[in-house]
């Protein structure tokens, strides 16, 4: 089944269905895998050749180390004894550890384009809210990642770019879905473009910074407040919701 088609139908819960298949609802374990990019490294090099598998390997190995551990703490020696390879195997596949992290970042940011992309696809019931919630699990999972995006690293602009790429397409989602509502709602009186922009970049920005203070920082003030998922969610979408209109 194509990724994002099954990303969609596992985060929503929606039974998808053909003339002689009907698939069961996700457990949430399953649920939350999809949104790992590591276990999506791994479902795509499944029975392909061994150079790709072993690539793949290798980039699963720098994300695992990430997770954990600081950029600094991503030594060709680490990657390599997690991705249980000598050194030297390094060196077929990447020139450097900086072009292997430029490849796992810009590889990831796709990956979150294709997931917020299904999570807010046309026919999905309350687009921001699933798309929010598809998000705080993609953070969530992917937390050793995102800090390298949030938290931009020097010497990586190819992997800043595509982030800045990401951040521009949902703000033009926001902002195209927003101003036709309020045509339908007001005729000519829609709020100005360029200022819906602002906001959903605004919007977007304090939604990073709570999800980095939640889940990177790991503020304990505000882990006390976030326990709830549900609640926490609803609070997000809230933000939307409010900054967006009138």
């Amino acid at each position: 089944m194509h990724f994002m088609k099954l990303t969609s139908v596992l985060f929503l819960g929606i039974k998808m269905s053909t003339a002689s298949l009907v698939e069961p609802e996700p457990t949430a374990t399953q649920a939350s895998a999809l949104f790992s990019f590591p276990h999506y490294l791994a479902l795509q090099c499944e029975g392909r050749p061994k150079g790709e598998r072993t690539r793949a390997q290798l980039q699963i190995a720098a994300c695992k180390i990430l997770q954990d551990d600081s950029p600094q703490g991503l030594t060709i020696s680490a990657i390599c004894e997690q991705a249980g390879v000598s050194n030297g195997t390094f060196y077929l596949y990447f020139p450097d550890r900086n072009a292997l992290l430029d490849t796992v970042l810009g590889d990831f940011v796709t990956f979150l384009q294709s997931s917020m992309r299904a999570a807010g696809e046309p026919g999905t019931p309350d687009p921001p809210r699933a798309a929010t919630r598809a998000y705080f699990e993609l953070f969530e999972q992917n937390s050793g990642l995102m800090r390298c995006l949030v938290q931009p690293l020097e010497g990586y602009p190819d992997a800043q770019s595509a982030f800045q790429r990401l951040n521009r397409e949902w703000v033009e989602v926001v902002v195209a879905s927003v101003a036709s509502r309020q045509r339908k709602e007001d005729g000519n009186q829609a709020t100005p473009r360029a200022e819906l922009l602002r906001r959903a970049y605004a919007l977007g920005g304090m939604v990073d910074q709570y999800l980095a203070n939640l889940l990177l920082s790991k503020d304990p003030n505000l882990i006390e407040i976030s326990q709830d998922r549900e609640v926490v969610l609803e609070t997000l979408s809230l933000i939307w919701e409010r900054g967006m209109s009138r």
